[in-house]
């Protein structure tokens, strides 16, 4: 049989999910012809690779550390694929169940000139309440979960840039592409961050089609503490600038506010993933998330980008030295 998909895992010490996201594509239905599993490692010094070795089916790559690039590796990854289509995730999004790939793959089908699908994304249950209700009011904004949302450049663009800015929306948490546009047409840049807002606005710019699929969902959180939320907001906006992409604009002030003290409290009262422990902990400390993401936005947003705290301040430059 043919290779339908590859899904691509792009791993670095990702032991905490992975086994999870392995087991789930074992059970995928209701895709024709072969799906195979790539995972790429680069220099994972956890259990990350012993957890591979579980799955014998799949292929795995690896690459020292040094030679990882957000957009250099999801090239890779396309080279090396032998389906028709590259479907990535990265090692902490788990499919929500076992018609993801089937969700992720329909776009193709229903739309010939789709280049890029974007999955929709779950926040995990404990997720700090700022970033699991900003996910969730971020993909309502894609579209229906009842149905396929596409988007193009269009020429009202010109008129209204903020919709440009929504059109370009893409996450390479779990997204897919064609593998031969993606070889032969428009290829990631090589960026240190918004790879896949680039390749989003690359595409789109050249005539592609942008598919929002929310059966083809995958359960991610990014799991931070409130020091690491702080570096991880930096890494956002200064990637977004050292890009060139658009930077969206700053989320404070009184709406902010009235976010934080009003609106969240209220939503985290009737949020029944949370206990009533974690309610009373969780309104006490969400506003000062908040508070991080006004004060790490204000300051990344007017830094000179050669300044030493760039990097001294990067979550992902932590990591790396770490």
């Amino acid at each position: 049989m043919s290779v339908t998909a590859t899904v691509a895992i792009l791993t670095f010490n990702g032991e905490d999910y992975l086994r999870e996201i392995l087991t789930a594509l074992r059970t995928q239905k209701n895709v024709s012809g072969e799906v195979e599993v790539l995972v790429i490692d680069s220099g994972s010094t956890d259990s990350t690779l012993a957890i591979v070795a579980e799955f014998p089916e799949v292929r795995l790559h690896q690459i020292p550390n040094s030679e990882f690039g957000h957009g250099r590796t999801r090239n890779l990854a396309a080279r090396l694929a032998a389906g028709e289509y590259v479907v990535y995730l990265t090692h902490d999004a788990v499919p929500a169940d076992d018609y993801w790939l089937e969700g992720m793959l329909a776009p193709f089908a229903l739309v010939p000139g789709v280049v890029g699908v974007v999955g929709r994304q779950i926040p995990r249950a404990d997720c700090f309440p700022l970033l699991k209700y900003e996910i969730r009011r971020f993909f309502e904004t894609q579209g229906a979960e009842f149905g396929t949302t596409i988007s193009y450049e269009a020429p009202a663009f010109d008129r209204h840039p903020e919709y440009r800015a929504a059109a370009q929306l893409y996450s390479d948490v779990n997204s897919a592409t064609r593998r031969r546009y993606l070889l032969d047409e428009v290829q990631y840049q090589d960026v240190s961050y918004a790879e896949d807002q680039l390749f989003a606005q690359d595409f789109l710019r050249a005539g592609g089609i942008k598919a929002y699929a929310p059966w083809g969902a995958v359960v991610h959180s990014n799991d931070l503490t409130y020091a690491q939320y702080k570096r991880r907001q930096w890494d956002e906006i200064i990637g977004l600038r050292l890009a060139g992409a658009a930077v969206p604009p700053p989320s404070h002030g009184f709406r902010a506010f009235v976010r934080a003290v009003v609106l969240d409290p209220v939503d985290i009262l009737q949020d029944r993933e949370y206990s009533a422990g974690r309610k009373l902990y969780w309104l006490v400390v969400n506003p000062f998330f908040h508070l991080a993401k006004y004060r790490v936005g204000r300051r990344a947003r007017r830094i000179d980008l050669g300044h030493p705290s760039v990097a001294a301040l990067s979550l992902e430059a932590q990591r790396k030295a770490g």
